[in-house]
């Protein structure tokens, strides 16, 4: 068979593996809580499975190695911090957001709060993130078939939102948790097979891997990228605080029975994550030997799918091609169905609620899918200005902005009140929805305007925690009379909080 028919056959059969999970789910999923949260039984090890599949997009299949490939040394923090920030969710997030009982980050907004104009803050937010995220997974994915069989720049975004809302619309969450699951096993089997493989072959050439004469490559702070401290710290701090306000990774946290689970999830996550991400580095590094005219161009985020033919040129490199190809799909549609159910969830509750009867909720869930999804794919025509991992790297800067904020003092202060939560929401999502607007859209700037821009998080985050401590302190008065109540929901084991009386307003 020829390259082309390889790699739509490795695209075929993980689409076949998507769609049949979501006629699984479709037989499965007969409530509200089935669409939204799986019916809070997802066990840990399946849950963390999922979380990873999930996580694990295109900016973690395909752009981390073309940074590498690009920049080397200092973007290795992309895959530590995006590690590191699940060590920050399981320690400040976890466990009392699943203890919540909330389906969505508006709903523990609005349990915390009881405040309307904080939820539809969070709601609006929430919308713009999953947005913000789906956008390079629809690239990505036109990028794929693009470069491996020719396709029009329309066609892989378009196949993977099909796809997605097949599965999506069939089952909900519960339709996803087990294609997620299998997918993260997929991705990872798509990267470590060609990693052997390549690998070998390079020892078996004795060849060498680029030393002391690229030292700028190989050295901290060596990209060229201006005011490289900053930049770094910047980056380190939004994904690490970032990865608490995604609310496709957080709504996975709810499918589980408990707050134990869910600690016990996050804990696995960091282990599968671990694993996955020594991959792409080590594509980076070999695609900087074999692929040096793909640097800095549009096509250094191709160089896992383009790196096998190069290093094995004939049959081989084909089918380890084509296994990354089913890899990189697998990375697309995994990440597009969780962000198309946070986001649906949002858009059908907060924005279009009011409706009781079961299956009017349940359709109009399926109607948000098709909105949640159809927006980034016509944003995704317009064709990328920064790399697939740059661009995830904003959408984790503006929640780290604006939720992570509003989580860590709604979960561990008291004194937080819907005004100043309010203030520090709207003010954080202004700042980095400008700084995000300002980089996507227009040429670079230089020097530390330029700089501030794409790397918002490090002035952002502590002028947002700052507004939301001094809102809520000007506004004493207004700190919700049943806190202590919700504190307690938050904190204490389900044994306990499960006795507490009803808090008078609940998640929908």
């Amino acid at each position: 068979m020829t390259p082309d028919v390889w790699a739509i056959t490795g695209v075929a059969l993980v689409t076949v593996l998507t769609v049949a999970a979501g006629s699984l789910g479709m037989r499965r999923a007969r409530t509200t809580g089935d669409f939204y949260v799986a019916s809070r039984a997802v066990t840990p090890r399946w849950n963390a499975a999922a979380v990873s599949g999930e996580y694990l997009s295109a900016a973690s299949f395909l752009g981390i190695a073309g940074l590498v490939l690009t920049y080397g040394f200092d973007m290795l923090w992309y895959p530590v911090g995006y590690t590191a920030g699940y060590l920050v969710l399981l320690a400040l997030v976890a466990a009392p957001l699943r203890r919540s009982g909330a389906y969505t980050l508006p709903d523990f907004a609005h349990l915390r709060l009881g405040s309307g104009p904080v939820r539809r803050t969070s709601s609006l937010l929430v919308v713009l993130i999953g947005w913000l995220y789906l956008v390079p997974q629809l690239q990505g994915a036109s990028l794929t078939l693009s470069a491996q069989v020719g396709a029009p720049r329309w066609a892989g975004g378009l196949l993977v939102c099909v796809v997605v809302l097949i599965a999506v619309a069939s089952g909900g969450m519960r339709s996803i948790t087990f294609a997620q699951a299998v997918q993260y096993w997929v991705k990872l089997t798509a990267l470590l097979i060609p990693a052997v493989v390549l690998g070998t072959a390079w020892h078996a050439r004795h060849d060498r891997l680029p030393g002391p004469a690229h030292t700028g490559w190989v050295q901290p702070l060596g990209s060229g990228v201006e005011h490289p401290l900053y930049a770094t710290l910047s980056l380190i701090l939004a994904i690490c605080l970032g990865t608490m306000g995604l609310p496709h990774v957080l709504v996975r946290f709810y499918t589980n029975p408990d707050g134990r689970d869910t600690r016990r999830t996050a804990l696995i996550v960091i282990g599968l994550l671990s694993v996955f991400y020594q991959l792409p580095t080590l594509f980076g590094v070999f695609g900087h030997r074999y692929l040096p005219d793909l640097a800095g161009s549009r096509l250094a985020d191709a160089t896992v799918l383009l790196l096998p033919e190069r290093m094995l040129p004939g049959l081989p490199g084909q089918l380890l091609g084509a296994l990354v190809t089913a890899g990189a799909f697998a990375a697309f549609l995994s990440t597009a169905s969780g962000l198309t159910v946070s986001v649906a969830g949002v858009l059908s509750q907060d924005v279009w609620g009011g409706l009781r009867r079961r299956d009017e909720r349940i359709r109009r869930f399926r109607s948000a899918a098709v909105v949640s999804i159809a927006v980034p794919y016509v944003l995704s025509l317009a064709g990328a200005r920064v790399s697939l991992a740059a661009m995830v790297g904003l959408a984790f800067a503006l929640a780290a902005c604006t939720f992570c904020p509003l989580l860590v003092l709604g979960i561990w202060w008291r004194g937080l009140t819907d005004v100043g939560a309010l203030a520090g929401l709207v003010l954080g999502g202004l700042l980095a929805g400008t700084a995000v607007l300002v980089t996507l859209l227009r040429s670079p700037h230089g020097g530390w305007t330029g700089t501030l821009l794409a790397q918002p998080a490090a002035w952002i985050v502590p002028l947002t925690f700052a507004v939301m401590i001094v809102g809520s302190l000007i506004t004493r008065s207004r700190v919700p009379a049943d806190v202590g109540r919700v504190l307690i929901r938050l904190h204490a084991p389900e044994s306990m909080s499960a006795d507490l009386p009803s808090l008078g307003r609940s998640a929908r």
